[in-house]
């Protein structure tokens, strides 16, 4: 009215244009938006009353496991959007790289692209103070494009705003490092569903760089995998080699013997109910029989052994036959950085241990151990890997798989020495300068 619009016409767009309802639940087919921009509710399903949860979580299907209903506003206003829409949202940012959030992070990567991700963890962004985490998240509908990754200090202002809006606005080129604020280019975003990278946009620059640049572990022929998992190790693994035949038992490494650099074996075995045909037949093993016979009410409460009646005596993992006489580099689960350690093929890996051989390539292990020793090779587990409290790196399978290395025909052979020589004497730096060489880079961001 203040513009000159008739009461009767204002009144009139008002009740079209503005409206209340549940974001979640309610008909929204006919909006096609250019923007959606909010700062979602932050409310655990489960303090929701059970039939509006049961309601989000059908209307939401990225919903799962414990999430918050801000991961249903995210799917619900991506799904609003018209063809190059964007949304821009200020929430936490613990949706992408829990668990909760990977049905999110997919629908992301597979029909939306990332434009930037502004993590503001230390900056009061709200009028008042919450303990939330937040980041600030650009996603548009279209294919994946180049993406901008800052990171923000307490010393964050206005002005420090205006040296991102501006620097931005230039498009892609050099790193900003400005007082409050450090940003930088990617030329994509990062498609893992285990979780989104974290660091410094420097370093994630260089991981995003080095993703173009080189294959996955993997994709060079390599073979990473987990160790057995019992699900009784009281029972399974043991020091008495005396509690079934000589057969049946295998040297097993743990995670303390590696502590050296080298096995400095405990001399524990697995008690191994697996042949290479299936699960034996205790009547042909009286020893093993009567071991396992003495635990049998253990064995029968697994949920493992629930599920398999008459195969009680199953471990939860099968063993993988021929492993143990692999030559196989060994890394711990849980450590303050990378630390590959070579079993000459004489142990089955403990399920807190990760194993890679060679697969069906042609790497020369101590070559490939000591790229794994290096710096560069730790800069992609602490980027995508989950840190536990005080630092340790947990390395699973599924971060190992995210290194990215060269082929090993295109390693020359000074540097194939240089990190055998390396990885022989435990030498980091050394390892570092050949890899650094190898993948091109000056040197890690910090």
């Amino acid at each position: 009215m203040r513009n000159g619009v008739e009461p009767e016409t204002a009144d009139k767009l008002t009740h079209e244009w503005i409206f209340q309802d549940d974001f979640l639940l309610g008909k929204r087919n006919e909006i096609a938006a250019d923007f959606v921009i909010g700062n979602p509710p932050y409310i655990r399903l489960e303090d929701i009353p059970e039939a509006r949860s049961n309601a989000y979580r059908k209307a939401c299907p990225t919903m799962g496991g414990r999430a918050d209903i801000f991961i249903g506003f995210y799917e619900r206003g991506l799904e609003t959007l018209r063809d190059g829409g964007h949304l821009g949202f200020i929430c936490a940012d613990r949706w992408m790289r829990n668990a909760y959030g990977k049905a999110l992070r997919s629908l992301v990567a597979s029909d939306y692209s990332v434009e930037a991700a502004i993590t503001m963890h230390d900056v009061d962004a709200f009028e008042t103070q919450v303990s939330a985490y937040p980041a600030i998240t650009v996603i548009r509908a279209g294919t994946q494009g180049p993406a901008v990754i800052a990171d923000t200090t307490a010393d964050f202002t206005e002005a420090s705003a205006a040296d991102l809006r501006e620097w931005y606005q230039r498009g892609r080129g050099g790193a900003l490092h400005s007082t409050g604020i450090s940003a930088a280019w990617l030329s994509h975003w990062f498609t893992t569903q285990a979780g989104w990278p974290t660091g410094s946009p420097d370093r994630l620059a260089l991981v995003a760089d080095l993703e173009e640049r080189f294959p996955l572990l993997e994709e060079t022929g390599a073979k990473v995998g987990i160790g057995l998992a019992s699900g009784a190790d009281q029972i399974y693994v043991t020091k008495d080699s005396s509690v079934a035949e000589e057969e049946r038992l295998l040297p097993m490494v743990v995670r303390s013997d590696l502590s050296s650099g080298r096995i400095n074996w405990s001399e524990h075995y697995l008690v191994n109910p697996w042949s290479s045909t299936g699960l034996v037949d205790l009547d042909e093993w009286p020893r093993l029989a009567g071991y396992f016979r003495r635990h049998w009410q253990t064995l029968s409460d697994r949920n493992v052994g629930r599920r398999s009646p008459g195969r009680e005596h199953r471990t939860i993992d099968r063993v993988i036959e021929g492993l143990r006489l692999r030559r196989k580099i060994l890394l711990p689960d849980m450590s303050q950085r990378i630390w590959p350690v070579m079993d000459e093929g004489q142990y089955y890996p403990h399920h807190n241990l990760y194993w890679i051989h060679e697969g069906e390539s042609d790497w020369n292990l101590d070559v490939l151990a000591g790229l794994l020793l290096s710096d560069v090779a730790e800069l992609f587990i602490s980027t995508y890997c989950v840190r536990m409290r005080g630092g340790t790196l947990r390395f699973q399978a599924q971060y190992l798989r995210r290194i990215r290395v060269p082929r090993f025909a295109d390693i020359d052979e000074a540097a194939r020495e240089e990190l055998k020589d390396a990885f022989r004497k435990r030498d980091v730096n050394a390892a570092t300068k050949v890899a650094l060489r190898l993948y091109g880079v000056a040197e890690i961001p910090s």
